[in-house]
């Protein structure tokens, strides 16, 4: 398979910049593999496609304020350090700006001296390792100091951090949101419980390397970067059991997807279990944990659009695309949803 494979065209007026308020009034389109329909709805209508019995999967990451902005010591020179990975207290993973000033050795200031970088290595795909200095609490720095870390194509101003995180973040790690989560309330899952169905959480960091180009023309040369993961023995049991009694596993994003997979064996039995995960999932992929899928709109050619292609095979996943642009979709963070059935 080539790259150029999962290309479609996408009028840049349809990348969304803003959420839709509230936000469980995103559209939402209905593609059925049962017999190729497509139904155009919005999301509160999510329960009627739910049955008692069934289980929604989500991934409870919470984005931590991950951009931060400041200037390299003696030279002055602005620059920019994008969280990506904890590695250890105060030892972490990070894309950098300008690169080729920020060798080892370098020094960075932020809020005026309040928190210190130190550039310690060079790591995998261009990032560095970084050593931060201060006094007082990390967490509390950093919520002073950092920005969200919006992808590239949205322009317009975060009027509310919040805005980006799910209802049900829980966990802070993420450098990226969720953002199939984006579009509940927590009145809408409210009412899925209601009626029977178990919302159960599990957990994915999501680092940038969920969003990179793939710049290989050959698909399966692409090289995932690991995020880390958690399923809790009560998330594994309550999905075993739901599916063990006819019950589908609704998985909320392309990160609960790949985490399911990742911990789901051949027997179709998820385990309890935590690590990193560089999962690909591309057309071809046989799916062990997943029945079902609720997912934004993604950028062409990127591994999201391939996974969703792993699901309904490639040309239907390009056909749904193309009525999502003809109907004038959102797309993209801040776009609009589609489920998968």
């Amino acid at each position: 398979m080539k790259t150029s494979d999962f290309n479609y065209h996408l009028p840049e007026e349809l990348i969304a910049q803003t959420p839709v308020e509230p936000r469980d009034h995103s559209r939402l389109l209905v593609y059925d593999r049962s017999d190729k329909s497509i139904r155009h709805l919005h999301f509160y209508d999510l329960p009627s496609f739910l049955r008692k019995g069934d289980a929604l999967v989500i991934n409870n990451t919470r984005v931590i304020p991950a951009r931060l902005l400041g200037e390299k010591e003696e030279t002055h020179v602005p620059v920019e350090i994008l969280l990506l990975k904890r590695l250890e207290k105060d030892l972490w993973e990070a894309l950098v700006r300008p690169g080729r000033r920020l060798q080892p050795g370098t020094f960075c200031s932020f809020g005026d001296g309040l928190l210190r970088a130190e550039i310690v290595d060079h790591a995998p795909e261009g990032a560095r390792l970084v050593r931060f200095h201060y006094e007082g609490v990390f967490e509390e720095l950093l919520d002073k100091l950092g920005q969200m870390p919006l992808p590239p194509y949205i322009h317009e101003k975060l009027q509310d951090r919040e805005r980006y995180q799910t209802v049900y973040a829980k966990e802070e790690g993420s450098a990226a949101a969720p953002t199939a989560g984006l579009h509940f309330t927590p009145e809408l899952m409210d009412r899925i419980q209601a009626m029977g169905v178990e919302i159960i959480p599990v957990l994915l960091h999501v680092g940038l390397g969920t969003f990179r180009p793939v710049k290989e023309d050959d698909v399966s040369k692409h090289h995932m970067h690991v995020e880390h993961y958690e399923v809790t023995r009560e998330a594994a049991d309550a999905i075993n059991r739901v599916r063990a009694n006819g019950g589908r596993c609704i998985c909320i994003g392309t990160t609960s997807v790949r985490t399911l997979e990742t911990v789901t064996g051949e027997d179709c039995i998820v385990r309890a279990e935590n690590g990193d995960t560089g999962i690909f999932i591309m057309p071809g992929y046989t799916f062990h944990a997943v029945d079902a899928l609720v997912t934004n709109f993604h950028l062409p050619q990127s591994t999201l659009l391939m996974l969703v292609s792993a699901l309904t095979g490639r040309e239907e996943a390009l056909r749904v695309y193309e009525e999502a642009v003809r109907e004038r979709y959102r797309f993209f963070s801040f776009g609009d949803a589609m489920l998968i059935l």
